[in-house]
């Protein structure tokens, strides 16, 4: 592997996990019980995510490159709609806690952060947060496979850290803020899923 490919990557990698990164946060805020082996479960489906999307976007661009423009301008409005509907749960249940007065334990948190997070919606996090790097492919059209495959790799590597420490540091803020964790997570995807799509549509 030459040196530039793995800078390369390695850059890559750290722009396109920013997504992943807030929404680790907010997952962070969200359940600030959440144990190690949730965490890197987290981060490793982010990861999976990034190291399959440019790996996807560059076979596309090998075997039916033409097959693939009508499905561009779409990225940022598929981005956009599963981040809002993410978002607007938590935002949803954060209101409707502290309406009800409700203040949640650590422990409790602890016992019941595996629900915080369905696996139907960590699915659609990994979806819209690596969605864009579909287009990775086109930078690397011109790699062989393998260098496809270790490019791909590295930026699920570089992802897996990244999002480790955006998971850290929500569990950590999580803590300070209590209940409107849910709340400030909630804003936190809708943010997201609204830079991605004014980032698509308009530039």
């Amino acid at each position: 592997m030459s040196t530039e490919l793995l800078i390369t990557s390695a850059l890559l990698g750290a722009g396109l996990a920013m997504d992943a990164f807030s929404v680790s946060v907010a997952n962070g805020l969200a359940d600030r019980g959440m144990r190690t082996a949730r965490m890197l479960a987290i981060a490793g489906t982010f990861a999976g995510f990034q190291f399959a999307m440019p790996m996807i976007g560059w076979v596309v661009v090998k075997k039916a490159a033409e097959a693939f423009e009508w499905f561009s301008p779409l990225i940022p409005w598929i981005a956009l709609v599963l981040l809002l509907i993410i978002g607007g749960g938590l935002l949803k249940d954060g209101i409707e806690e502290m309406r009800a007065g409700r203040s949640e334990e650590p422990a409790a948190d602890e016992a019941g952060g595996a629900e915080k997070l369905s696996f139907a919606a960590l699915m659609m996090q990994g979806v819209a947060t690596s969605i864009d790097a579909l287009s990775v492919g086109f930078t690397t059209a011109a790699y062989n496979r393998m260098q496809a495959l270790a490019s791909s790799a590295i930026i699920g590597v570089v992802t897996l850290v990244i999002c480790i420490a955006g998971l850290k540091i929500g569990r950590k803020l999580g803590e300070l803020l209590s209940g409107r964790a849910s709340i400030l997570g909630g804003l936190i995807l809708i943010g997201i899923g609204l830079e991605i799509w004014i980032k698509g549509v308009f530039f």
